[in-house]
């Protein structure tokens, strides 16, 4: 796995972890992970995290945004009735789509869509591509490129 696609592992679970408890310092967070969370200790200096860190920021730091994108085009699920993980490869999806001038949009979502592969349901593959396919569409997301 390369060190953005470990990055966005790493991110997503910051971001699941954000859902039951509020992160109030990321480079608190980041540094737990890499302690308590990985299945062997890394190095603060490591490159993952570090890309881990800037789609967690970026993420929290559009979150009304992004959820109402996601909301707007997830017809028939609130973002309230998503499973957790679900929604948080959305919201770390949409902001690779919309905010990462640095990531072609089929990049943001294919990355997506193989994170939920490794951590979704059988459905959430197709889910999320659908949605983040309807997003991408969608002239206010890439107006924030």
């Amino acid at each position: 796995m390369s060190v953005r696609g470990k990055g966005r592992a790493i991110a997503l679970q910051l971001l699941y972890q954000s859902d039951w408890n509020t992160i109030r310092d990321i480079d608190e967070a980041i540094l737990d992970y890499s302690k308590n969370m990985a299945e062997r200790p890394l190095p603060e200096d490591n490159p993952a995290l570090a890309f881990a860190k800037t789609r967690v920021e970026g993420v929290l730091g559009y979150k009304v945004e992004l959820d109402a994108l996601i909301g707007s085009h997830s017809k028939r699920w609130r973002l309230d009735r998503m499973s957790a993980v679900d929604r948080n490869i959305l919201r770390l999806g949409v902001f690779e789509l919309c905010r990462c001038e640095d990531i072609p949009p089929r990049v943001a979502i294919n990355e997506a869509v193989e994170l939920a592969k490794k951590f979704g349901s059988d459905e959430s593959p197709a889910f999320v591509n659908g949605i983040l396919d309807s997003i991408m569409r969608d002239d206010k997301c890439m107006e924030g490129r």
